[in-house]
């Protein structure tokens, strides 16, 4: 990736993509380190790559009805003043789909193209052979053209590339076959990235070809560090030095390859197992995910990208409202006590095909959404819809993050909500708890109608802790009216603690720390005295 692109990318408003109906974009993955994390994430996720489509007019017409829409998102933002960077793996004016939104766009907005390395470079680099020399001729030919095509044009040139392969390679080797240049043809399959693989055209196996690979007819003036040539059963080459290079990350990859058709963004996975996934599994998914305790910079990489690339959010009405609207996705706010429902809702969009994002304040698997939609999943009606679930930072290391280490060593996370179990198995765990003398993180501790409940937990942890055990409070932590009390058990006024209030009780060993700046600092040391 250039200088100028990673700028561009950390300075937009909104950072756009494709994708298949998976979610998953080559392009984003990598681009993730440059993304500021408060950015509006558009996925333009493709209607169709490698399956039959509905649409009245055939796999063209759902394209371009599929591009005149992403164009009318964009535009959407560029109208209401903000930048937008439209993400493409190797170079945008490549083969690539970022073609049909510029001419679509263009002629209304100020528009800037940076160029990017192509799948050529990348490729001829990783074999160690140059792509041209002198006054040779590069043909580069997409797979998809008739094998008589290929060939007639394989033979007229001094070297040639050919991209899009995947289903066409049988059509592509018989091309280079009949052209009489298959001995000199090497087979790249996703160069500089940790998948990469390298072999003799004449010796791939058809099946185990993806989409995103190349068929390489090199300059024919040999070096000295040209590839030797293989011996039988060897499955690959590996050019010589590539043993001291350490290889790129999978989240990170060092190089890119080129823009193609919509499939283009399929994921690295072989062409064949795209094929067999979209036969089976017709439902689309469920995505629990967590936006953290309130501040958009808290909210994980992951997932920004689950919510941009879903079709339906649904959520408790102010958890929804902390993501940004975008005008393709349906929206399902719902009150605080339907978990169950929710999940039901979100279960059976995701049956009809839809990719279904359930948020979640904090993380989804403390205390929240996540557990109520696993459970519906668990009927038989559901067993096809996949689940996953994006964690969250959770209430309690926020809180605890704004007062030092208080959770420090051992701590126990109990809630005080009585509205799913009873009060009498809250007050024998919060009296357990502080017999073993762990930090408590408690939430739920009081609502407008429960209000006896932190009353009864103070007095039951008295009989185990002194009256100086340090306490925090953490209200609203991460939101517009973050306010953080640091105090002692004997002194805590349930009166002032709320629903959205986070409480810390220490243990035995926690200590309160008193700063000339007038901000304490709370910690639990990773020591525990000796009995």
């Amino acid at each position: 990736m250039t200088l100028r692109a990673a700028r561009l990318i950390h300075d937009a408003d909104v950072i756009a993509y494709h994708s298949a109906r998976h979610g998953r974009s080559i392009a984003r993955s990598i681009a993730a380190a440059h993304l500021r994390g408060d950015q509006i994430e558009e996925a333009l996720v493709y209607p169709v790559t490698t399956e039959t489509t509905s649409h009245p007019g055939g796999y063209r017409g759902a394209i371009d009805e599929f591009y005149e829409d992403c164009a009318k998102r964009l535009a959407a933002h560029l109208d209401a003043g903000r930048s937008v960077v439209v993400l493409s793996e190797g170079d945008p004016f490549f083969y690539g789909s970022f073609i049909h939104l510029h001419r679509r766009l263009a002629d209304r907005y100020p528009t800037e193209v940076v160029p990017g390395v192509t799948s050529l470079s990348a490729g001829c680099a990783v074999l160690g052979r140059p792509l041209v020399e002198g006054n040779e001729v590069l043909t580069v030919l997409p797979g998809t053209l008739a094998p008589r095509t290929l060939a007639e044009r394989i033979a007229g040139t001094d070297t040639a590339v050919v991209l899009k392969m995947g289903r066409t390679f049988p059509g592509v080797r018989d091309a280079f076959t009949d052209a009489g240049r298959l001995a000199d043809t090497w087979y790249v399959e996703r160069a500089t990235t940790a998948g990469q693989r390298i072999a003799p055209l004449g010796e791939v196996d058809p099946a185990t070809v993806p989409y995103f690979s190349l068929a390489v007819l090199p300059s024919p003036v040999r070096g000295p560090d040209d590839p030797a040539p293989l011996r039988a059963g060897q499955a690959e080459w590996v050019p010589a030095g590539a043993a001291s290079r350490p290889a790129p990350s999978p989240s990170a990859p060092a190089g890119t390859t080129d823009r193609t058709a919509p499939a283009a963004e399929e994921p690295a996975v072989e062409r064949s197992t795209v094929e067999r996934s979209t036969v089976e599994r017709s439902a689309g998914e469920v995505v629990v995910v967590g936006l953290g305790p309130g501040a958009q910079d808290w909210l994980t990489p992951q997932a920004a990208a689950a919510l941009a690339a879903a079709d339906d959010l649904i959520g408790y009405g102010p958890y929804l409202d902390r993501v940004p609207a975008t005008p393709r996705q349906r929206r399902h706010p719902s009150g605080n006590t339907v978990e169950a429902e929710r999940a039901e809702l979100a279960l059976e969009l995701a049956a009809a095909g839809a990719s279904v994002a359930v948020v979640s304040s904090g993380d989804p698997g403390v205390f929240a959404m996540a557990t109520a939609v696993v459970e519906a999943a668990a009927q038989r009606r559901f067993a096809h819809v996949d689940v996953r679930v994006v964690p969250g930072l959770t209430a309690a290391q926020a809180v605890a993050s704004r007062v030092g280490a208080p959770l420090g060593h051992d701590f126990c996370v109990l809630s005080l909500s009585d509205r799913l179990k009873p009060w009498e198995v809250i007050e024998r765990r919060l009296r357990a708890a502080a017999a073993a003398d762990l930090v408590l993180a408690i939430y739920n501790p009081a609502s407008r109608t429960r209000r006896e409940q932190l009353e009864r937990a103070r007095a039951a942890l008295l009989e185990h802790r002194a009256p100086d055990t340090p306490v925090v409070i953490g209200r609203d932590v991460g939101g517009p009216t973050e306010t953080v009390t640091v105090t002692t058990l004997g002194d805590l006024d349930p009166a002032g603690v709320d629903m959205r209030c986070l409480l810390l009780v220490g243990s035995s060993t926690t200590r309160i720390v008193h700063r000339d700046t007038g901000r304490d600092l709370v910690f639990t040391p990773r020591r525990y005295p000796a009995p």
